[in-house]
């Protein structure tokens, strides 16, 4: 089964992020994964809304945690905690 990773972002530091976001898109293209949205229109109807929301769909569960975990998405990780507040996930599905 698919595996997606659900983000839901507040950037507080957009040129800090986009390092973040090259180095993230390169971590996941290497894992297969294809974005199925990215800071596209969002309507929020519960919860903390974030103005950036992302779905990633990778092949596997597995795969989708692999990216996570690679050195380079690590890394991109370095920059998104420190110009970001984020909720990420990975799901199972179809």
């Amino acid at each position: 089964m698919a595996g997606y990773w659900i983000a839901h972002v507040a950037v507080s530091d957009p040129e800090v992020y986009g390092e973040y976001a090259k180095l993230a898109t390169e971590a996941i293209a290497a894992h297969g994964g294809e974005f199925l949205a990215r800071g596209t229109r969002t309507l929020w109807l519960e919860g903390k809304e974030r103005e950036r929301n992302v779905i990633v769909r990778f092949a596997s569960v597995e795969d989708a945690e692999r990216c996570y975990h690679s050195p380079t998405y690590q890394q991109a990780l370095k920059f998104a905690k420190a110009s970001a507040e984020r909720d990420l996930c990975i799901i199972e599905g179809n």
